[in-house]
Formats: C-alpha cells, structure tokens, sequence
C-alpha cells in the first residue's frame, strides 16, 4: 500500500506551547480528546478530520499506531473475520493476500490509514493516560498523560477490551526462574528452540501460536483448563483474478463488505436459540473427529458446554499441532509453580523453563476504568462495582462529555468489531455536531434512560448460548452478568446509533457560571 501523506516529522511529539509538566507553560485546551489508536482511535480521527473537525489530539501510549494488531505480534497471529469486513467501510484495502489477514498485514493496513487520512500529525505517542477527571465548574476535562497536562470538553476512549493482559493467580509464578511472557508481549528474543515450554490457556491467541512454536520447541505441555470448540478455517490466498476485480470493478468489494456483514446476522439469530446453535456445534464437532483419530484424547478435546457460550474458534492446524509427540495436554490444572518446573492438579511435576500466558486480557475489568473520574469525583471503576452498564456501549450517567468506543456490551460473537466501532464514530460526530450547533457546554446520559436500555439487553441476553450454554466465559463479570456481548444483530446497534437522541441526555447550555444551567 502506498501511502498519501507522510508522517508529521516531529513524530508525533507536544510541542513546548500545547501541555505543561511541572507548572512550566501553558495547557492546550482541544475540542475532543482520543485516547488510543487502534480501529477505534483512528476510525475517530479519520471521522473528524472529514467532518471538519481538527481541534484534538489522539494520545497514544506507545510510539506507534495499531492498538491491539501492534502489541500482538506472537508467530501465527492472524484475524478470524475475513478482511473485507474486518477493515474500514471508508478505507477499503484491494491487496489482503488471503481471506483472512494476518497481523503483520493489519499493522501496516492500520499504520497505512494513519498516513493516508493525515491522521499522524494530531497524534501525541509516548502520551500514556494518567487521568482523566471531570471539572464540573469549567464543564470540561483535565487531562493528565505522562508527558504533560490538558484540557478538553469531550473525552473519547478507543481503548478496546483487549488491551491490558490478564495475568492468571497461580501460586508460585512470580518466582519461577525461567522466562514468563503473556503471548500478547511476546519476547521475540528468546529463542524457544529445543526448550520445555509451557503453555496456560487454550483461546483464542493459543490455538495460533502453539501451531507455529510445536515444531520448533523440544516439548510442549499444554495447560488446558477447558478445551474451545474449534471449526475448520476457510481461508485460501486469494487469486489475481479476484484481486484485479477488487482493484478495478467499481462496487466490487464494497459488495463482498456487505454479503460477509449481512450473511454473518444469521449466526447472531443462532446463538439466541440454543437449539439451532447445536447445529453449529455439529460443524464443530465433525471437524474435531475429522481431526483426532484417537478417542480418549478426543474426548479429552471435547467441550461440555454449548457452542459459542466461550468464542468459537477458527483453525486448521490446532489439532494436527497438539497431536505431535512433543505436546502433552495436562487437563487437571496447575497446583503450583516452583522454580524450574509446573506441578499439575494430578501431582505430576514437570520440568520447563519457558512459560507463556496465553491467559486472554482484562475483560469485564477494564483498566481505563481506574483513570477517569467524572461528576462528584467518582471514579468510573467505582460506578462499575456492581457491573460495567453504559448507553448504547458509549455514554455514562455521571461522565459528561465521555464517549466510550467498545464499551460495555458492544463485543460480538458473530460479526466483525470494525461494525460497531464505526457506528459508535458516528454516533459520537453527532453528539458533537448536535452539541456546537445548540451551543451545548455538556451532554449527559440520563440515568432512566441508560438502565432502560440494560433492561432491553438483559431481555435480549435471555436463553442465549451465553447465559444458557453451560459455561463460564470471560463475557461474564463476577455477578454472572454479560457485561461484553451485544445479544442481537449489528443492525439493531448502527439503527439505534445512527443519531444522537437529546432526550435521552441532560444537557448544559454554554454560560459563564460555574454551576451547569440545564438546557430547556
């Protein structure tokens, strides 16, 4: 991909005039404020530069775009969504190498929209959230990142659900003497040939790098605490005749987008109706006995839960890899760690001196959580104690002016992010062209309005393959309550996101008087 627009030469980096650290020089006051760029962030950038909206900041912890498709770099890592879908409606890529991309591809992809939509010189890297706190009196948000301070009247987090690992609490970890990593900080400086290596979990990340480090490691115990329903993976490179007419026809790729968007509706009609989800399971299912001769092992891999109660996965060399003589697949759990070995539940003592984490991330605990604090200074962690609740996945009575992309109930178990992340883009332009035309300082979720919504999401979540599927999966917090998965179709989500509703808000007029005047 060949890129429009270069870099910003100062690599991103404040100037001396736009933040202050230690009291020296002025705070730059934005329009809007970005925390991250992922999909989310960027998507949010794209979308506000081509709404004519050029007074923010995309503040990013690390020294590079890519969120999530960045800091994953472990061997294998690729997407489960096929790439049409799993990319920008608004920057359409005719050059995905397969059906499916892989990581390396979505990076650059990612790094490429950054550049393309002059995104990069609104972008501040090595600029990570400290906090983030509400100022009633000024109706606006003082903002602390590690490089210095400013003020914004919007706040919007584009910090995903998958950003912050998940370390398990197993006794003994902390001090083993060989190397740890979780797969999402992989250490592509140690060299896993020839060692004993160990590996904690079997989601997602698991069943893409075990594929590719089995040949190489001299052997390989797999921690399996219950085993994923797996399908076959569809993807095949994609011919020259089909990349031509992707680059070519008008209209095209525009149309796979949507045949992949609206065919994918059908799975979300499953998974509501647990009895027509088995018919998935069997799809599953035959490929896990196509796959494992053995019987006893494949029981062993057998999930007793429902299809799609934890994310169904996708791949066609899981099986074949952890089937090879060097893999041990332990079942019983862990007791405990010890300086050079795993004790397993069963007693057994192996030896290893490499262990990855492929233990998944913060899920239902949200990080960011503990960074911002909105009305009355409460911290929205504290808001969250009985469970995370937003309206519509993106606003928070209580947290003025602050729009959450991918927020609570807005993960999917059938579609592609990228759909919902550009609804809530959308969503958020609104609010903030609805806000400058009326003038508005603030805008607020009204209670009654975000807990009627939950209401509507707990009915739609009922006898789901979620709730109903006989697992325990990290959609749920620890009330048992699905705080992660919008139940229904994605075109519910973009009709209900399409605009604004004021009613549903407390707005405040822009006045000089430090208490906020409620607009009539």
């Amino acid at each position: 991909m060949t890129s429009i627009l270069e870099p910003a030469k100062d690599g991103g980096a404040r100037t001396g005039a736009e933040a202050r650290s230690g009291g020296q020089g002025p705070t730059r006051h934005l329009r809007v404020a970005v925390i991250g760029t992922g999909f989310s962030g960027l998507g949010t950038a794209v979308r506000l530069l081509q709404s004519g909206i050029d007074d923010f900041l995309v503040f990013e912890r690390a020294d590079e775009v890519g969120g999530t498709w960045r800091d994953n770099s472990y061997p294998g890592c690729a997407c489960d969504v096929m790439s049409h879908l799993y990319s920008f409606s608004f920057a359409r890529n005719p050059n995905w190498k397969s059906t499916f991309a892989s990581r390396d591809e979505l990076y650059a992809y990612l790094r490429d929209t950054a550049d393309r939509f002059g995104v990069r010189p609104h972008i501040r890297f090595g600029h990570e959230l400290v906090a983030a706190r509400w100022d009633e009196g000024e109706r606006h948000w003082r903002i602390e990142t590690s490089q210095g301070e400013y003020t914004a009247q919007f706040l919007v987090t584009g910090t995903g659900y998958l950003s912050e690992a998940a370390v398990p609490d197993v006794k003994g970890l902390a001090d083993f003497e060989g190397k740890v990593f979780h797969s999402s900080n992989w250490d592509h400086d140690h060299d896993l040939a020839g060692r004993r290596v160990a590996v904690i979990g079997t989601g997602a990340s698991a069943i893409q790098f075990v594929p590719a480090i089995q040949p190489e490691v001299g052997h390989l115990d797999l921690y399996q605490r219950t085993p994923p329903w797996v399908g076959p993976k569809p993807d095949k490179v994609n011919s020259a005749l089909h990349t031509s007419l992707l680059r070519s026809l008008p209209g095209y790729q525009q149309f796979r987008r949507g045949f992949n968007m609206w065919g994918r509706e059908i799975l979300a009609f499953f998974w509501k109706r647990p009895k027509l989800a088995e018919k998935v399971q069997k799809m599953a299912s035959d490929h896990l006995e196509k796959s494992v001769a053995d019987e006893a092992l494949r029981a062993r891999l057998t999930p007793d839960y429902l299809v799609a109660c934890k994310r169904l996965l996708f791949s066609n060399t899981w099986y074949p890899a952890i089937q090879q003589p060097n893999v041990e697949i332990v079942s019983e759990g862990i007791a405990e760690v010890r300086a050079r070995s795993i004790v397993g539940a069963d007693g057994v003592e192996r030896e290893v001196d490499t262990i990855i984490l492929g233990t998944g991330f913060q899920a239902t605990d949200r990080p960011v959580a503990r960074r911002i604090w909105g009305r009355g200074g409460v911290q929205l962690r504290e808001a969250w104690k009985d469970g995370m609740s937003a309206h519509r996945g993106t606003t928070v009575a209580g947290f003025p002016n602050l729009f959450m992309l991918l927020g609570p109930n807005t993960a999917l178990g059938h579609s592609s992010q990228t759909v919902m992340i550009e609804a809530q883009v959308r969503y958020v332009v609104d609010a903030l062209r609805q806000a400058e035309k009326r003038g508005l300082a603030s805008i607020e979720v009204r209670r009654e309005a975000q807990d009627a919504y939950n209401d509507r999401l707990d009915k739609h979540l009922e006898g789901t393959v979620w709730l109903s599927g006989g697992c325990r999966s990290w959609y749920l917090d620890a009330n048992g309550r699905n705080t992660s998965v919008f139940p229904t179709y994605t075109w519910r989500f973009r009709r209900g996101t399409k605009r604004l509703d004021l009613s549903e808000y407390q707005l405040a007029s822009q006045v000089r008087s430090t208490k906020p005047v409620p607009h009539q």
